[in-house]
């Protein structure tokens, strides 16, 4: 069983039933079977059934790491294109203001020092607009939902002594 992707990833997906018929609790989880259910099975049986749940697993989890790598690839991707057009812009502007601000300074000191303050005041815009680019970069959030999926993964491997004896 496997989500749907015929447009993406879906949070409210949840599967009708899982791989044994069972109808999933609000967590989307079978309920855990029990202890008569258990050692009326063969153990090939149940390593099976194991086997089979876990790949099941893994599929979903690739499927959500892919939807969200591709959701968060195009808020970066539109991010990028941003920063790139913007860049170029402001060198166009910030290039013919620094000649008409080095050309009016050097009416009153000497060309070098004039030189010299426009580039002062180019390193400055330059830490602002660094600054500025960081804290946008920073909103792209990276694979929260998967992460926090594959999170819980160890808790579902683990035992439930519900009588189960071994």
């Amino acid at each position: 069983m496997s989500m749907p992707t015929h447009q993406g990833y879906d949070p409210a997906y949840q599967p009708t039933t899982n791989l044994n018929g069972q109808h999933p609790n609000l967590n989307g989880h079978a309920h855990p079977h029990t202890a008569e259910e258990v050692t009326n099975r063969s153990v090939g049986d149940l390593m099976r059934q194991v086997t089979t749940d876990l790949s099941t697993l893994m599929r979903q989890e690739v499927e959500l790491a892919k939807a969200e790598i591709r959701e968060e690839g195009k808020k970066a991707g539109k991010a990028a294109g941003f920063f790139g057009g913007a860049g170029f812009g402001g060198y166009m502007v910030a290039l013919f203001l620094s000649i008409a601000l080095w050309a009016g300074l050097s009416n009153v000191m000497d060309a070098g020092w004039a030189a010299l303050i426009v580039a002062v005041l180019w390193g400055v815009a330059a830490a602002v607009l660094y600054s500025m680019g960081k804290k946008n970069a920073d909103r792209v959030r990276g694979l929260k939902r998967t992460n926090d999926s594959v999170q819980r993964i160890p808790d579902a491997l683990k035992p439930h002594p519900e009588g189960v004896t071994r």
